[in-house]
């Protein structure tokens, strides 16, 4: 079941990736859904997709903190 909110969690990030404002709320709300380990799972991913998104660079400070 862990898997399938990790990969829901994805999802929701690119639907709402078209808003900065709102990309940061879902990785907040995820970030207290998620294991540790599906965090660092998501930290990577996101340094993927973010590379052909420049605009969601700095939302990045989310996941690092």
């Amino acid at each position: 079941m862990s898997r399938m909110i990790y990969d829901y969690t994805k999802e929701v990030l690119e639907r709402v990736s078209f808003d900065p404002k709102l990309f940061i709320k879902e990785l907040k709300k995820a970030i207290k859904t998620l294991l540790p380990y599906e965090i660092e799972h998501l930290r990577k991913w996101l340094l993927y997709y973010t590379d052909e998104k420049p605009e969601l660079k700095k939302c990045l400070f989310v996941i690092n903190e």
